[in-house]
């Protein structure tokens, strides 16, 4: 039995999944926000229940959004700020008794959608969270890349490629740069995008609510959008070249990127055709919790 662990700003989530990978067990609490040791003690309650329930001693994946700094080993870049500068994997596995594996959420993502979901049988994934952020993973032969800086995938925060004068310097992004693939590509970039043309305040959800009813400046802005995140895709297969990339996120569930992507990301990529599929996730907000499941692909000691 594999447990993943989603552990959220707001929730902790886990599942425990059998060797085909069928849901044994699933549920679900509150984040312990600001309390470190209160986080542990949530996990363990949640793995201990997962166990006595299924009957089964499981291994455990975790999944966050975050990473562990290969400088010094502890937890770096998480929004649940409490768990920054801590030996969080450590602690959670003594807790438990057993070593825990621990992996950003995007590349749980990917790694979830590579082992059985839209993209299985799929040798090398780009996995890209389209939400709050721009995140990505990359998995290559079931195995999830993380690099010598813990940021493998991270093509939210390279510069809009090719941008236009219009999108020149391009906006402020929290990471102190300006024109990052992020502030253009995500849900809050959408919306600020089209703030700035109409001078209307909206929402990503808004926007393509209001443009599958026909409405001109609303199909504007998801035109700009495809063009931009077409080019930030593009930039990524010129690099890696993926067998397949799989959306996730809020702003996936837009069908019709599937049909428009792909024709508009062949112009600015360096190559005679390309036949990179763009896929649609198949688990939706499960596969962060799976994939940290399948983040031991063997079975457990």
């Amino acid at each position: 039995m594999r447990i993943g662990i989603d552990l959220g700003g707001t929730k902790i989530e886990i599942v425990a999944l059998g060797s085909d990978g069928q849901t044994l067990y699933r549920s679900r609490v509150a984040t312990p926000q600001g309390d470190y040791n209160g986080t542990i003690d949530a996990v363990e309650h949640l793995v201990r229940e997962a166990e006595s329930t299924t009957g089964q001693r499981g291994s455990v994946g975790i999944g966050m959004p975050g990473a562990i700094s290969p400088a010094t080993g502890l937890i770096k870049n998480a929004n649940s700020t409490w768990l920054n500068g801590r030996p969080f994997a450590e602690d959670v596995g003594a807790a438990l008794g057993q070593p825990v594996r621990l992996a950003n959420d995007a590349n749980c993502f990917a790694l979830s959608e590579a082992t059985d979901g839209a993209a299985a049988g799929h040798a090398v994934v780009f996995g890209v969270i389209l939400g709050t952020g721009t995140g990505g993973g990359l998995v290559v032969d079931g195995r999830p890349l993380t690099g010598p800086n813990a940021i493998a995938g991270e093509w939210g925060h390279n510069p809009l490629p090719w941008a236009t004068p219009e999108e020149t310097p391009g906006p402020p992004c929290y990471c102190r740069k300006a024109g990052c693939i992020e502030v253009w590509c995500s849900g809050p970039g959408l919306a600020a995008d089209f703030a700035r043309v109409t001078g209307r305040p909206s929402t990503a959800e808004q926007i393509a609510t209001d443009a599958a009813a026909g409405e001109p400046d609303a199909l504007l802005a998801l035109a700009r959008y495809e063009d931009r995140l077409a080019r930030a895709l593009a930039s990524v297969i010129n690099i890696v070249d993926p067998d397949a990339i799989v959306l996730g996120g809020g702003l996936s569930n837009l069908d019709r990127l599937y049909t428009t992507l792909a024709a508009m990301i062949e112009p600015h990529v360096f190559s005679d055709r390309c036949w990179t599929p763009i896929l649609k996730n198949k688990w939706g907000d499960s596969s962060g919790v799976r994939g940290a499941a399948w983040l031991w692909p063997q079975d457990p000691p």
